[in-house]
């Protein structure tokens, strides 16, 4: 059985076919998928579609491109939905800087919820676009907080700072970004990787993997991926899914 670790099934581009998707990501041999909130609204969905669909289970949190709504108010109300029976993870969370939000803010917002997960003993669900050097500080600098561990959500970043995150303890998502014909750097990371530190995601909607490259992403193309690594690491497939999905199984207590 494979993992999808993250994807967002509430996207209007899935939920209208929600329950063939899942049909047929059990039918590709993934039997539990975990989908990751934005906002309050978006991390309520995900609770709702976990409740309703027994394979599938939600984190909750703040994307950086929603900082700005971010105040006590909002932060009480992911911390009750943290506690639902079916969340397993806060997230997804991070930064970015492409968004029109202050960094000051995003750090501070990250922040927070870091220190959330760490008390509700989760793991946190990082995405980082061009910011992996500020994370990562980041998250040495508050260490202590990690309790719950953590992954960083479709990771593209080098084989060196692999490393530094691995050393505090959490695991590094493979994507469908790491079956791109140009994604030479990737191909790098996940060679060098140890296997023991990986999980796979789909993020679908979105970076469906070859061959399915330009289509609605969904969580039956875990195998692609995950055949993908196999290649690249020269090992069985069955070696690829026994491992991933003992790494999901620990990290997000499944």
């Amino acid at each position: 059985m494979f993992i999808d670790t993250h994807c967002h099934l509430y996207d209007e581009k899935l939920i209208e076919n929600i329950d063939q998707i899942i049909d047929e990501a059990k039918k590709a041999n993934v039997g539990k998928i975990i989908i990751a909130g934005c906002d309050v609204e978006s991390s309520l969905k995900c609770i709702e579609i976990a409740k309703k669909h027994e394979e599938v289970y939600a984190c909750v949190g703040f994307y950086p491109q929603y900082a700005l709504d971010y105040d006590d108010k909002k932060e009480a109300l992911i911390r009750e939905m943290a506690k639902e029976e079916k969340v397993v993870g806060i997230g997804e969370i991070g930064l970015d800087y492409s968004y029109d939000v202050p960094r000051d803010v995003q750090k501070n917002v990250l922040l927070c919820q870091i220190k959330l997960a760490s008390e509700l003993s989760l793991p946190i669900v990082l995405h980082g676009r061009d910011t992996y050097g500020d994370l990562v500080e980041m998250l040495k600098a508050n260490k202590n907080l990690l309790n719950g561990g953590g992954t960083f959500h479709c990771y593209t970043g080098s084989a060196e700072l692999a490393r530094e995150i691995i050393k505090l303890g959490l695991y590094i998502s493979v994507g469908g970004v790491s079956t791109f014909q140009n994604a030479v750097k990737v191909k790098q990371m996940v060679e060098k990787v140890d296997l023991k530190n990986i999980i796979l995601e789909t993020d679908s909607p979105y970076l469906a993997p070859t061959p399915m490259r330009g289509k609605v992403n969904q969580p039956a193309y875990i195998p692609l991926i995950a055949k993908n690594l196999a290649d690249i690491k020269g090992v069985s497939l069955d070696v690829v899914e026994e491992q991933t999905t003992k790494n999901a199984k620990g990290l997000f207590k499944l």
